[in-house]
């Protein structure tokens, strides 16, 4: 285990990043504090709602390509989805959404820092909520699991070991345009196996590396999801989302 601010020396991170908006830290700071390490009660898995829509039930991945198009070269092994070869992304596309998905990484494979068991969704495809296995694996705060990468540490680290299997629930709402101008900025819940790691929290704008995340002039009404391959054979199960569009009301 490991505390806030315990290892931030040993932590390999970035100095020579830029200072992000609100924090006296610098981008991938790696003497940022470290979120508290809780033990949760692992995954929390969830059958897909009846108006959910299914994109990874054990069987195939025929809900996903390959980012260029092509056919996804992610593997199903006893009803799991394996990283492997290129990022994914889904055929339909979401704005305003709830996630849930189930991932581990394999016992025994070595891990440090950013390497051994790295992977991310990219909601709409550009605002990345980080998957890393984090338990006793300190890094950079903003690029630990569930933190919102490159901006927001998540509030405790309550990765499960290795080997064993996470969840994510996510809840999602796109940034509000009035012409070219951000109204409302893109916002995000993140609850990781049962623990809210992420209340309510505003994107800076969409996901960089070493750099300060800003909105576009421009921003699409829906986008994929994305799942990151890093170079890693990070697991998933059991992925569904339910699009979240306006309150029914009585007529």
């Amino acid at each position: 285990m490991f505390g806030a601010g315990s290892l931030s020396a040993q932590i390999a991170g970035h100095q020579d990043t830029p200072i992000i908006p609100g924090t006296e830290f610098h981008v991938h700071d790696g003497e940022r504090p470290q979120p508290r390490v809780i033990e949760s009660g692992g995954a929390v898995v969830v059958k897909p709602p009846s108006d959910a829509v299914v994109l990874f039930d054990g069987s195939n991945t025929d809900a996903w390509v390959a980012v260029n198009g092509e056919a996804s070269p992610w593997e199903v092994r006893d009803g799991v989805m394996v990283a492997k070869g290129a990022d994914i992304r889904t055929k339909d596309e979401f704005g305003a959404v709830q996630i849930h998905f189930e991932w581990r990484l394999p016992a025994g494979r070595k891990v440090s820092g950013q390497g051994g068991g790295n992977s991310g969704i990219f909601v709409m495809g550009r605002y990345e909520i980080q998957v890393l296995q984090s338990h006793t694996n300190p890094t950079y705060p903003d690029g630990q699991a569930t933190a919102l990468y490159g901006q927001l540490p998540p509030l405790v680290n309550a990765t499960s070991p290795q080997g064993e299997w996470n969840s994510y629930d996510i809840t999602f709402t796109p940034p509000v345009y009035e012409g070219e101008k951000v109204i409302t900025p893109a916002k995000v819940t993140v609850i990781h196996n049962g623990v809210v790691v992420q209340n309510g929290e505003s994107f800076l704008g969409t996901t960089t590396h070493k750099n300060l995340a800003a909105y576009p002039a421009k921003h699409p009404e829906t986008g994929p999801l994305r799942l990151q391959f890093h170079g890693d054979p990070v697991e998933f199960r059991n992925i569904w989302v339910r699009p979240l569009g306006e309150r029914d009301r009585e007529k």
